[in-house]
């Protein structure tokens, strides 16, 4: 897909300074990449506390071979 966008050159020089990516469609395919991944994260984090157990339940005897 081609999209014009507006971005800070001295942002993108710095970028591409600290990147191993030779183009700047690399380095912006790369920080989407990373920006979609941590979103990801942070939704899983969000999960964190709230799954309810039942009183009964016995997690060693899970781990237990029958």
């Amino acid at each position: 897909m081609l999209t014009n966008i507006n971005i800070d050159e001295k942002l993108l020089e710095e970028a591409l300074a600290l990147s191993d990516y030779s183009t700047v469609n690399l380095l912006i395919e790369a920080a989407l990449h990373e920006y979609i991944q941590r979103r990801k994260q942070l939704k899983v984090l969000e999960l964190f506390g709230t799954i309810d157990y039942k009183e009964n339940y016995d997690y060693k005897q899970q781990r237990k071979k029958i």
